[in-house]
């Protein structure tokens, strides 16, 4: 027991680690991705308390090393413990701790943020909701991101076995068609932000960009949905065999 206590200790540590050095990757003020990917991995590996635990600490961390505002907590911290608390409720759905971040940074934590900013903070122009767009921008890319990377990790086995060594509750989630489903538009959503934000981070100019942006989304939106139509005929094919061999 207490192995796993101090390897739960190193792992929480290498975390927080990984948060501060890749947070700055796509990052603009009111969005940062990677910190939502840190968040959604160390609440599917650890649950809620350590994932919050995790947050409160990268954007402490980034306050006070990289002067970044308190949207560093605001932006972190509810998505971080609302992810692990939706994946505990779920019984392990990997694509519910994707929507308790979504749903706790994307639109608690960017109301949150109006007054922190407005009041303490200083910042003149916002409004209650001004934050809520670049909140959900930025936990649709690290939500993407992370549910293709445990989507992956889960289907070799090696989550389980993670959550095993941890001490954490094990869920053993495996692939469906829906998954693979959402999966595939993962990709789509990936792109389009990734297209997105291009523009903004190297600031070039051009329609060309948001052609890119909506066309990827819909090819793999269509892809996601050829698959999912001919998955199911294949099934309930399969059923129907199965039960006429039976007969």
């Amino acid at each position: 027991m207490r192995s796993k206590s101090i390897l739960k200790t190193v792992v929480l540590s290498m975390l927080i680690a990984i948060g501060v050095v890749i947070s700055p990757i796509l990052r603009v003020e009111g969005m940062c991705p990677m910190a939502h990917f840190i968040n959604i991995v160390c609440s599917v590996f650890m649950g809620p308390w350590y994932s919050l635990l995790c947050a409160f600490i990268i954007g402490i961390i980034r306050m006070t090393i990289m002067g970044i505002p308190p949207l560093a907590l605001t932006g972190a911290i509810f998505g971080a413990f609302l992810s692990g608390v939706f994946y505990r409720f779920s019984k392990g759905k990997l694509i519910f701790a994707v929507l308790g971040e979504i749903i706790g940074t994307g639109i608690i934590g960017a109301i949150v943020s109006y007054p922190v900013m407005s009041l303490i903070w200083g910042k003149d122009g916002i409004s209650l909701f001004f934050y809520v767009p670049s909140f959900i921008c930025g936990t649709l890319i690290g939500g993407s991101i992370a549910f293709f990377f445990l989507r992956k990790y889960a289907d070799i086995g090696m989550l389980t076995k993670t959550q095993d060594m941890l001490g954490s509750k094990v869920y053993a989630d495996k692939s469906s068609i829906l998954s693979n489903t959402i999966l595939i538009a993962t990709f789509g959503a990936i792109m389009f932000f990734v297209f997105f934000m291009v523009p903004q981070v190297f600031k070039v100019e051009g329609a060309m960009w948001g052609y890119l942006a909506y066309g990827s989304i819909a090819v793999f939106l269509v892809l996601a949905l050829i698959y999912f139509v001919v998955r199911k005929i294949k099934e309930k094919n399969n059923q129907r065999d199965g039960s006429l061999i039976e007969k």
